[in-house]
C-alpha cells in the first residue's frame, strides 16, 4: 500500500541556491524562483508546510523587461493620507531600487497570507555580484519547470 509522504515542520533541510539575473526576464524568473521558495520542485512538497528553499539572486540592476513596460507600466506605493500615492515607471525603479521590482514580482506568485511571507523572508536579492551569503556555499538554482 502506498502513501502519500506528508512533511512536518523542522523536518527537512533547506538548501541554499543562486541565481544571477544578468539578462534574464523579469517574469520567466520569478516563476522559477517562486516555485523553488514554495518548494514546488521537490517531491516531498506539502502545501500547508515551507518546503522551500532560500534563493540569492545577484545583478538584479541587470534584470529585463521586455516591450515598453519599462515606460509604460508603474508601481504604485501609497503612504495612506490623502493624495499620498506615487508613482514611479518600472524603468524609474529599476534605476533606484531594482531589489524591490524582484521581490514584489515574486511575493505576488507565492501565496497570501503567514506561510506566503515565511516563503518570501527566504529570498535574498541584491543589486550587484557581492552578496553576504558565501558561506552557506548556495549553489546554481535547477532548472524548473
Amino acid at each position: 500500500m502506498r502513501q502519500t509522504t506528508f512533511m512536518k515542520p523542522g523536518q527537512l533541510e533547506h538548501k541554499w541556491y543562486h541565481v544571477d539575473a544578468e539578462g534574464q526576464r523579469l517574469g520567466r524568473i520569478s516563476v522559477q524562483i517562486a516555485t523553488v521558495l514554495m518548494g514546488k520542485h521537490r517531491p516531498e512538497y506539502t502545501p500547508h508546510i515551507d518546503t522551500g528553499d532560500f534563493i540569492v539572486v545577484t545583478n538584479a540592476e541587470k534584470i529585463v523587461l521586455t516591450g515598453r513596460k519599462g515606460a509604460q507600466k508603474l508601481k504604485l506605493r501609497y503612504s495612506g493620507h490623502p493624495g499620498g500615492l506615487k508613482a514611479r515607471t518600472y524603468d524609474q525603479v529599476l534605476e533606484h531600487k531594482p531589489e524591490s521590482l524582484l521581490e514584489d514580482s515574486v511575493r505576488r506568485m507565492l501565496p497570501k497570507g503567514r506561510l506566503g511571507r515565511q516563503m518570501l523572508g527566504k529570498l535574498k536579492v541584491y543589486k550587484g555580484t557581492e552578496h553576504p551569503h558565501s558561506a552557506q556555499q548556495p549553489t546554481p538554482m535547477p532548472k524548473v519547470r
